[in-house]
């Protein structure tokens, strides 16, 4: 059947996986908008908002905003899921049909839908930090993905490596540590005053201590930084691989000073759904290297299908 429908364009594949790319970052913004504003209980069950009701309705002991935030981030992600299909449907419709980009679609449905279940779980255990960090933490690795899925959508041809091993080994260990980041930074959070709920029990452990941990990863996750710049150079790294390189620099030297300002002036609201989206893009920008350490080689012309082809008894 998937053979009679029209080919998907490399150009189309494309814009499908930045439009997942971005839903997927989008949801992690409006998670954190949902944390900081006290909405994370604004609907109280799951997957209903309230018991019977798909929808918010009047309650006494919450606030109508409150409703709305909350199911305006189920919302959203109902819209990925919608995204995450098209994105894989379209896949399946490329030609001739490339099992890495097939499964990279696929992630973002599955991964939108183990989103969800795990939302669920975070608000039937009541906020608890520990089922928070988790929901935060995929997020990032869909990220990652729908990143890969970008650069695998205009190719499909050869793969040939930009640099040498030891190099993408680099890459391969910044790429942990700065995994080890956002892991700390969800303890600093799980420690800190945004619970998504005002009765939210939190992280025993001094915001301070973990502070001071996030920061020390992220001076190291710098000095790897440094290192892999002056491997890039000396391994005469192509100008695509230079330049995802520097917009990492970038982002990270700004999600880092926008993190101490936040962390001086007490981690206002705004500040913090900012700096959420700071690790958005640091983990695009990190995917957006890792990807540029290969070259793909542009994506054959479409095949037409043989089913499509007219037969002979039909053109007589």
């Amino acid at each position: 059947m998937l053979r009679r429908v029209p080919a998907t364009s490399p150009l189309w594949m494309r814009r499908l996986a930045i439009l997942s790319l971005i839903g997927q970052a989008g949801i992690m913004v409006t998670g954190a908008v949902v944390r900081v504003t006290g909405s994370g209980l604004g609907c109280p069950t799951w997957p209903n908002c309230f018991p019977g009701s798909l929808v918010p309705e009047p309650h006494p002991e919450i606030a109508p905003l409150t409703q709305w935030v909350e199911f305006g981030n189920r919302l959203l992600s109902v819209f990925l899921v919608i995204v995450a299909g098209l994105t894989f449907l379209a896949a399946l419709t490329v030609r001739p049909r490339r099992r890495r980009l097939t499964w990279l679609a696929l992630a973002m449905p599955l991964g939108v839908v183990a989103q969800a279940v795990i939302g669920g779980f975070t608000v039937l255990a009541g906020l608890a930090w520990w089922s928070v960090m988790p929901h935060f933490l995929a997020s990032t690795i869909l990220v990652w993905l729908a990143v890969e899925l970008v650069d695998e959508a205009t190719a499909g041809g050869p793969v040939t490596r930009t640099v040498p091993r030891p190099v993408r080994m680099l890459t391969v260990v910044s790429s942990v540590v700065l995994g080890a980041l956002l892991v700390a930074g969800t303890l600093v959070t799980a420690a800190g005053p945004h619970a998504g709920d005002a009765a939210t029990p939190r992280l025993g452990i001094g915001v301070p201590a973990l502070a001071q941990l996030h920061a020390d990863l992220l001076f190291a996750y710098l000095g790897l930084l440094v290192g892999l710049g002056f491997a890039l150079w000396t391994a005469g790294a192509p100008a695509r691989l230079k330049r995802r390189y520097g917009v990492l620099v970038a982002v990270v030297l700004a999600q880092g000073a926008l993190g101490g300002i936040q962390y001086a002036l007490g981690v206002p609201e705004v500040l913090v759904a900012l700096h959420v989206l700071g690790a958005a893009l640091t983990t695009a920008a990190a995917a957006g290297v890792w990807a540029a350490t290969s070259h793909r080689a542009p994506a054959p012309p479409a095949v037409e299908s043989p089913a499509s082809e007219p037969t002979l008894a039909a053109s007589r």
